[in-house]
């Protein structure tokens, strides 16, 4: 069961990117963005905001293994997971908004 814990490779696929499993294990969070430029694209910013919520659910899972291999102390991984977690909950409300926006759109007349 470890075993399969320890491939990255199922956000790989999603994101097309590459994950070094070797990198060191390092305090969860997302970094605070400043408010969006006036010319940033509506899609510029929910692909960055996607691939932070990404990074940081690879980070949680990265830690949770480093704590299973002894490498992580509990606190590291209880923050990890805690921040993938929020991630996790802000992409769904995000997704939920969306689709409830879409359903009104598309019940109205033309």
């Amino acid at each position: 069961m470890i075993e399969a814990l320890t491939s990255l490779s199922a956000f790989d696929k999603v994101a097309g990117t590459a994950f070094s499993e070797t990198a060191p294990v390092q305090r969860a969070a997302l970094p605070v963005q400043a408010a969006a430029p006036a010319g940033a694209e509506f899609g510029d910013v929910m692909a960055q905001f996607a691939a932070q919520a990404r990074d940081a659910l690879r980070l949680g899972e990265a830690t949770s293994i480093a704590g299973i291999q002894g490498h992580a102390t509990a606190q590291q991984v209880v923050e990890a997971v805690m921040s993938a977690e929020q991630s996790l909950q802000t992409v769904v409300a995000i997704r939920d908004k969306v689709v409830a926006a879409y359903l009104e759109l598309s019940r109205m007349p033309i």
